[in-house]
């Protein structure tokens, strides 16, 4: 198939990009960079913003390709704890909406939107076994990602009907050789003595080892169609291996070689440091992320794991790499001597 990925060259775009490519798919990346590790893998790539509706619209009609985009795989997002609404605001709503307009422009049958657990958070409730049935929409999120993500997966949900099949995936914290943001910034801040465990730690939290998450993107794929089980519903996404949190940071930390993490943050203390950043990150303003804000800390703090039994009845997601072995490949990947598996 004739296949378009939008935001290939990020750390679950390029995962996305090997599989389909493997499958024997052409792929094509919409990016607003260009990545060098998806034209070793033979992707084509056509630069262009999200939120600039003619540039969604020239990229989806195909170009020079033979025939036009079959599916696509909507993954590109502005992501992170900080930064103003109106950002998030152009690349993950307005985003998503050109993406919709451009699928229906040019017949385009199947939509995968990569969405996040986020847009179910509220505040310290905790989740445990949760299903997109379940576990409502979240409220005051204090976050613009979780906001703008709900919006656009409503509106992705919303759009699904006999023209256009949709689904929405949820992976919950990916991880895994390649990643560039959330390890290398754990490794930063523990070698530096700056890194803290937000109450005990005793939290159990699900995570996704990054084949994980692709694999469930293209089970979800291959059944989605108009009518499916899986169209025009949400689905969480994990290793179905829920850990506490004090492990899941030492576990990554012992993986990278960076020392673990002993000391503790009380909860309220936490919360406290991030009002306080919030406000003098928003008074100066500085261009950094803070190190701590409300909404990181209620996540850091608060139980989160999910069911993945409707991803599975619904489009036969088994996670295929277990925790274990998705720490050792990790390991084995930041050996001085490994083979860089990605150019991120």
């Amino acid at each position: 198939m004739n296949i378009l990925v939008t935001g290939g060259g990020g750390f679950l775009g390029q995962a996305l990009c090997r599989a389909l490519v493997a499958r024997g798919h052409r792929v094509t990346s919409f990016n607003r960079g260009h990545y060098p590790a998806l034209d070793a893998i033979g992707v084509r790539q056509v630069a262009g913003d999200l939120a600039d509706r003619e540039a969604v619209m020239t990229a989806f009609a195909g170009g020079s390709q033979a025939a036009g985009f079959e599916a696509v795989f909507h993954n590109a997002a502005k992501a992170g704890t900080w930064g103003s609404y109106d950002s998030y605001h152009q690349a993950n709503v307005v985003g998503t909406r050109n993406v919709l307009e451009a699928c229906r422009a040019h017949g385009i049958g199947k939509l995968v939107y990569t969405s996040t657990p986020s847009v179910t958070h509220r505040a310290t409730h905790p989740v445990e076994g949760g299903t997109a049935q379940t576990v409502p929409y979240g409220e005051d999120f204090q976050a613009p990602y979780a906001t703008t993500k709900m919006i656009a997966e409503k509106a992705v949900l919303a759009a699904n009907d006999a023209a256009l099949a949709t689904v929405a995936l949820r992976p919950r914290l990916i991880w895994g050789p390649g990643d560039n943001q959330i390890l290398p910034r754990l490794v930063e801040r523990a070698r530096a003595g700056r890194l803290r465990i937000v109450g005990s730690g005793d939290n159990r939290v699900d995570t996704t080892y990054i084949d994980n998450a692709a694999q469930a993107h293209l089970d979800a794929f291959d059944h989605l169609a108009p009518g499916a089980a899986c169209a025009g519903k949400a689905y969480f996404i994990s290793n179905g291996e829920p850990w506490p949190m004090r492990e899941v940071l030492n576990a990554l930390l012992r993986a990278a070689g960076a020392p673990e993490v002993r000391k503790h943050l009380p909860f309220r203390a936490a919360y406290a440091v991030g009002v306080a950043c919030e406000a003098l990150w928003t008074l100066l303003p500085l261009k950094s992320e803070p190190p701590m804000t409300r909404f990181l800390a209620e996540q850091l703090s608060t139980t989160h794991w999910y069911s993945m039994a409707p991803a599975t009845r619904d489009f036969g997601y088994v996670p295929r790499v277990s925790m274990d072995e998705g720490l050792r490949r990790l390991r084995d990947s930041l050996r001085p001597d490994a083979t860089p598996l990605r150019d991120a």
